[in-house]
């Protein structure tokens, strides 16, 4: 029987720890002990924060697993990433892995490589943005967070000070974004990558509380956009993906539309996203089961992807 190791153990990874007993895999499930659902749904818990790779990795040895992944958490890719490259599995670059997980790193990325994307600037002070060329509106979030934390909106300077204090706050590094704010329809681009070869799952439409903090509250698969327009996102995506080397295993890009057809790039994050968007809604829309492509990928097996694609949201608007 073969072994795979799952980072983290809330209810964002019960999806994936029952579709590996599905397939007739052991898993081995590694969090912090917090009486979550996967510390019992695993045939094997370990009570180890997801942040302590090295002790992981010991572990992930000791047991000779044959594969390791998580879905819907940037902290957990980090770790996922460094056993794999050191037990030779399957996964990205430490490199890839940095600029994926460090929202400043990726914004140096994608303006390196023509990369569509805002005006942003890293920040631990209001003293970082003197002659800096900003305009408002702008959004000051974390560096290194994902699901809406510590982001807010701000017209003018009002409350900046405030603002990146409370990213700061919210982030690992303590550090914050300044960013130039896009105005205009926001989606989210799922893909599952096999050695450098990305395939479109779903284009999803997202709904949030607006500003000041942007919390999702709906979401929408596939999103009603035109044939050319589809097209268009998909090519600046996969873009994006090679620019971050990206190569293995999941991805959730988060985008804008503005209202005269301009793209530009939020951020990616090298995992399924959140909120169940990739765990349930893509199988739904698409009839690709992207969990269980999740651990093909991290088994070293090409993904299936037999499924129909039902085009992830073209026909014209």
């Amino acid at each position: 029987m073969k072994k795979l190791a799952i980072i983290g153990a809330s209810c964002l990874q019960e999806p994936l720890i029952q579709k590996a007993k599905s397939m007739g895999l052991e898993t081995h499930v590694f969090a912090w002990a917090a009486n979550d659902v996967g510390e019992k749904s695993a045939d094997y818990f370990y009570p180890i924060s997801i942040t302590e790779k090295d002790e992981i990795l010991v572990k992930c040895r000791e047991i000779g697993i044959d594969g390791i992944c998580t879905i819907a958490s940037d902290l957990a890719v980090i770790t996922v990433n460094y056993v794999a490259n050191k037990l030779g599995l399957v996964g990205n670059s430490l490199q890839s892995t940095y600029v994926s997980t460090n929202k400043h790193a990726m914004r140096e990325c994608f303006y390196a490589n023509n990369n569509p994307a805002p005006k942003s600037y890293l920040v631990q002070s209001m003293n970082d943005l003197q002659e800096k060329d900003l305009s408002y509106p702008i959004i000051v979030k974390p560096v290194d967070r994902s699901g809406s934390r510590g982001i807010t909106r701000l017209e003018n300077n009002q409350g900046l000070a405030s603002a990146i204090e409370y990213a700061s706050e919210q982030s690992f590094a303590k550090q914050a974004l300044v960013e130039e704010f896009v105005d205009g329809v926001e989606y989210s681009v799922e893909c599952i990558s096999w050695q450098g070869e990305h395939t479109f799952l779903a284009l999803t439409r997202k709904y949030t509380t607006g500003a000041p903090h942007f919390i999702e509250t709906g979401h929408l698969q596939p999103a009603n956009v035109a044939s050319d327009v589809l097209e268009q996102v998909k090519r600046i995506t996969f873009h994006a993906l090679d620019s971050l080397q990206i190569k293995n295993g999941a991805s959730h890009t988060e985008l804008k539309i503005t209202v005269d057809g301009q793209i530009m790039i939020i951020e990616i994050g090298a995992r399924m996203g959140g909120d169940f968007i990739g765990s349930n809604l893509v199988e739904m829309s698409s009839g690709i089961d992207f969990v269980k492509a999740v651990i093909h990928v991290a088994l070293g097996q090409p993904p299936d992807l037999n499924a129909k694609i039902s085009g992830g949201g073209g026909g014209g608007c």
